[in-house]
């Protein structure tokens, strides 16, 4: 009878196997915790900061909203893109609307600056609007090469007179809206066209639109100018929605000639 005299290999297979396994376990808990710790990062309110900016920025139309009610809302072309930017990292978006058969005289012009909400209010992005010193010589500022725009520096010099601040939210799950919000509920001083104060709703949606809701009221709360229905809509520009149904803009916009222009955004300035 023969018996071998060799080790036994299996028990030393079965520890690597089992080793190997503990190896592959560990890295896939290290993956997951990292992955989770990724995934679970809180936005900061800087981001947030950005997040607005961008979305604010951009060429938007209000065609389609025009289309449905053409009665209350003008098409109305809004261009804004950055101007400059602070030292604490604040963004100045220059901002202007025009009709959008006449792009190139807006009737419009602001500077917006876009911050973090300070840590002692309940909101997460602070945009303020201002006006121009001298607001001609901006005129179509982002149409133009950046070589023959105001510099940065320029810029922040000729920010005036403060006009509004709205304080901005993440919207809560389920609505269409990415951030919303209002000026303070007594608004800010406005003496145009009998108000004595003024009003702003601003919310950023999806795919960049933006729906934004400036009015005007007396002292005794009655509007004054501004749509009363609801906020203008704007949308992000493509070309089909440019170049669609131009002969309807071209009968609305006749028609918005012919009529009064009370209930619209632009009676503000």
């Amino acid at each position: 009878m023969c018996t071998g005299s060799g080790s036994d290999p299996e028990p030393s297979s079965n520890g690597w196997s089992r080793a190997r396994g503990v190896v592959v376990k560990t890295l896939v808990l290290i993956g997951g915790a990292l992955l989770l710790k990724r995934l679970t990062k809180s936005t900061t309110r800087r981001d947030h900061a950005r997040v607005v900016s961008r979305s604010l920025a951009g060429e938007k139309f209000t065609r389609e909203q025009a289309s449905r009610d053409p009665e209350n809302y003008f098409n109305i072309r809004m261009l804004s893109c950055p101007a400059a930017e602070m030292v604490d990292g604040s963004q100045v978006l220059y901002l202007e609307q025009a009709f959008w058969r006449t792009p190139q005289k807006p009737f419009r012009q602001r500077l917006y600056m876009v911050k973090p909400c300070p840590k002692e209010l309940k909101c997460d992005v602070e945009v303020s609007s201002y006006a121009i010193r001298d607001a001609e010589e901006y005129r179509n500022f982002c149409d133009r090469p950046k070589d023959q725009r105001p510099l940065p520096e320029e810029v922040i010099g000729d920010i005036g007179e403060h006009l509004t601040t709205i304080h901005l939210s993440c919207c809560d799950r389920g609505k269409r809206c990415l951030y919303q919000g209002s000026t303070s509920p007594g608004g800010f001083p406005n003496s145009w066209n009998g108000a004595s104060y003024c009003t702003s709703d601003l919310a950023v949606l999806k795919n960049n639109e933006i729906h934004l809701w400036d009015r005007g009221f007396d002292e005794n709360r009655n509007q004054v100018w501004g749509p009363k229905q609801g906020p203008y809509e704007f949308k992000q520009a493509t070309y089909s929605s440019i170049n669609q149904n131009l002969s309807s803009l071209n009968i609305l916009y006749q028609s918005s000639i012919d009529r009064p222009i009370q209930g619209s955004l632009i009676l503000q300035d």
